[in-house]
């Protein structure tokens, strides 16, 4: 065997191992690559945050998507916190009322943001229903379901104050959405009910927000606290009800043998029922066999006694 012969196949074995173990690389680096952007997906999907900051936290933490989720949470919540100081003060008038019922106790909420657009996101929702499930969840651990008609009024920095969480409070919250979404956001104000075994709530919510949620929301709310009705059709009382109150905007709940005083009435029973022209509330409660005891009515971005402070 010449040497040029031998030469030439020596450095043939050669280029074909190389070449071998150049295509085992780049077929190992995809599969790598594959795997670590199916990871970046996943906490991206999970989380909501940006790309690149999923990446960042994925390499921060070699690829642990647990910590690479805290270490996300606690950087939105600074940066919340930090945007959340830089808008305050900018006007926010818009937003949703968040109403839920559970049983013999309910919970109405207003959450506001600056614009109608952010007010229909549904990371600004997310914040209504955990401002809703927190303030509903504080007044059922006070209260006890035999103390008869419990009724509470929180202000916002009240609310804000409440555990979301076993680690965060609202105010955590509002701050991580502000940040997330760019507006300046605050709790308003929310009201709780809690009714003896006899009575009932109704409700009622109107203009915008989600029906598809179990906290509903709009610009518009009632609650309305009865006794009485005709058995099955107690939903749909609660319901007419509540749609009067967010129609006609009563200010006290007056006496079932008021007179009307005329078109400028702001007494609820002796108003034209809003289902019936024909008919005052009144009149309508006793067909019903039922009468009101107690109701609440929000209005999204109205003034209160808070704001005149």
């Amino acid at each position: 065997m010449s040497f040029t012969f031998l030469f030439k196949t020596i450095t043939r074995d050669v280029a074909k191992v190389s070449i071998c173990q150049h295509v085992q690389s780049l077929h190992t680096g995809c599969t790598l690559l594959a795997a670590e952007k199916a990871l970046l997906m996943k906490l991206r999907k999970s989380t909501g945050y940006t790309f690149i900051s999923c990446k960042k936290a994925l390499e921060k933490f070699d690829n642990d998507m647990k910590q690479a989720e805290a270490w996300l949470h606690e950087q939105a919540q600074k940066e919340g916190w930090s945007k959340a100081n830089k808008l305050e003060g900018r006007k926010a008038k818009e937003g949703l009322i968040g109403l839920f019922i559970r049983e013999k106790a309910a919970v109405m909420v207003e959450v506001n943001c600056e614009t109608d657009f952010v007010a229909r996101n549904e990371k600004f929702q997310q914040l209504v229903k955990d401002v809703a499930f927190s303030t509903l969840a504080h007044h059922l651990n006070k209260t006890q379901s035999n103390a008869g008609y419990v009724k509470s009024v929180l202000t916002g920095d009240e609310i804000c104050k409440l555990s979301a969480d076993e680690e965060t409070s609202l105010a955590d919250r509002v701050a991580l959405t502000i940040g997330r979404l760019g507006e300046n956001m605050s709790i308003k104000r929310a009201v709780t009910l809690r009714v003896p075994a006899e009575w009932d709530v109704g409700s009622y919510v109107h203009g915008g927000g989600s029906s598809q949620s179990e906290v509903a929301m709009g610009r518009y709310g009632a609650l309305v606290v009865f006794q009485g009705g005709k058995e099955g059709e107690l939903d749909t009382l609660g319901r007419k009800l509540g749609q009067h109150i967010v129609g006609e905007a009563p200010e006290s709940l007056g006496n079932m043998d008021d007179l009307p005083c005329g078109e400028s009435e702001t007494r609820l029973l002796p108003q034209t029922f809003l289902g019936d022209p024909s008919s005052t509330v009144a009149q309508f409660l006793r067909g019903q066999q039922a009468r009101v005891l107690d109701f609440v009515r929000f209005q999204c971005g109205e003034k209160t006694g808070e704001d005149a402070n």
